[in-house]
């Protein structure tokens, strides 16, 4: 999945680019200039630019995302390491005691500590505008062909179904959403977007009806 994103490149770039397309679409600028009488009234009392509400709350996402894979890290330290030609038993083990580990320390993890408000929001303006262009319909389909969880109830940090495929996530989407460390993925299950931990086969977040109807 990650083939998609630019080795490199800065997060929440990809995503600040998105959100600016999408006020040109609407017709609007992310941040309008305020009429003033003069030069001194209308200089910036902090010295910076105005910041767009979508693309600071898909920054404050990657942040989010940072501290989960910060307890990501010191919980995976402590288990014994893989073989370079670990086998899948060896695999599945390292997973299923990994994500024991996760559950442990985010037991009171709820919907929305990852995905917040503003993110949802913000990632909602997204998918509107990468489903509602031209493209959208068969990239909706493209979808929801191999989604076959698409009315199975999700709970935070419950793993991930074994013997369901992962989802495919178009470029389109992609683009627009913070480039996640190699921990971590974007998948859909359903119309909810969720945010996977790959390493502990765990669902970490997840927004509701990402995929416009």
């Amino acid at each position: 999945m990650r083939s998609w994103a630019a080795a490199g490149s800065r997060p929440g770039v990809c995503a600040l680019a998105a959100l600016s397309l999408m006020a040109c679409v609407h017709g609007r600028s992310a941040a309008p200039p305020a009429p003033a009488p003069s030069a001194a009234a209308t200089a910036p009392q902090s010295g910076k630019p105005p910041v767009n509400a979508d693309a600071q709350a898909l920054a404050s996402l990657r942040e989010r995302v940072d501290d989960y894979v910060a307890l990501h890290k010191k919980l995976e330290a402590t288990l014994p390491h893989l073989p370079k030609e670990a086998t899948p038993q060896q695999i599945d083990t390292n997973q299923r005691a990994l994500a024991k580990l996760i559950q442990a320390a985010r037991k009171e993890a709820k919907p929305g500590d990852v995905f917040t408000p503003e993110s949802r929001a913000a990632i909602h303006k997204l998918m509107a505008l990468v489903f509602g262009g031209p493209d959208g319909k068969q990239l909706r389909d493209s979808i929801m062909d191999e989604n076959v969880l698409r009315d199975r109830a999700l709970t935070v940090n419950s793993r991930y179904p074994d013997t369901v495929p992962l989802s495919t996530v178009p470029p389109q989407v992609l683009a627009g959403l913070p480039v996640l460390p190699e921990e971590l993925e974007y998948r859909f299950i359903g119309h909810r977007l969720i945010l996977m931990d790959v390493h502990a086969h765990i669902i970490i977040d997840f927004v509701d009806h990402a995929i416009p109807v």
